[in-house]
């Protein structure tokens, strides 16, 4: 497991080392070998690498490594860009099963974040966030972003936009039908998630108001 971790995060953080690899050592078997088809299969795993490296990569250590902690230490914004937004280069450290912490390093494109999606999201600087790793190789890290509190945040906004759409609708016109059921079924799906009084007081005001509309 460790030497995989071990080539999974060199593939994911240095892509361009890893395509002339790819192609040294596959040219060198096509060479020995005689066997041309070598040499071709590296323009499409070096593609590949580009594009899924990192995704392989998170995957691989959600599945397989241990949870811990990490904390970024050094944020810096560098003179590349990816759609249209600078590339930031990142230090971290990581707590090992010891106790003990490790130095590591990634960049917002090399970055292995799980779940695996389509964005980007980094953890704040000096905020403790969990990861998980291989047991002795844990500068290979793959940030849990959805059980950080940063990121139980952004879900809990997300959960709660469909409940202040329903509501806006309902303090324009608080004799709708339509409106009122929806802005109960936004509430019963919010609650179903978090245990907030408040919001479960509104929704059996809203149920009773319901009836009385009938």
């Amino acid at each position: 497991m460790v030497l995989i971790s071990k080539i999974l995060f060199f593939a994911s953080h240095h892509g361009f080392y890893t395509v002339i690899l790819l192609f040294l050592i596959l040219g060198s078997l096509s060479y020995l070998t005689k066997k041309i088809w070598f040499l071709v299969l590296a323009l499409p795993l070096s593609i590949l690498n580009g594009f899924c490296g990192q995704f392989l990569n998170a995957w691989f250590l959600n599945k397989y490594g241990v949870e811990s902690t990490a904390i970024i230490t050094s944020d810096v914004e560098t003179n590349s860009t990816l759609n249209e937004m600078y590339i930031h280069d990142y230090e971290a450290v990581v707590k090992k099963q010891d106790g003990k912490y490790i130095s590591t390093f990634f960049s917002t494109t090399s970055a292995s974040i799980y779940p695996i999606e389509n964005a980007i999201r980094i953890p704040r600087i000096e905020i403790p966030f969990p990861v998980k790793y291989i047991p002795g190789y844990e500068k290979n890290i793959v940030i849990l972003y959805n059980e950080s509190e940063e990121g139980k945040a952004v879900i809990k906004y997300s959960k709660l936009a469909p409940v202040n759409s329903a509501r806006i609708k309902y303090e324009a016109d608080r004799t709708n039908k339509v409106f009122i059921a929806e802005y109960i079924k936004a509430l019963e799906e919010y609650t179903a998630s978090y245990d907030e009084e408040s919001y479960k007081i509104k929704l059996e005001e809203l149920k009773e108001e319901l009836k009385q509309l009938k």
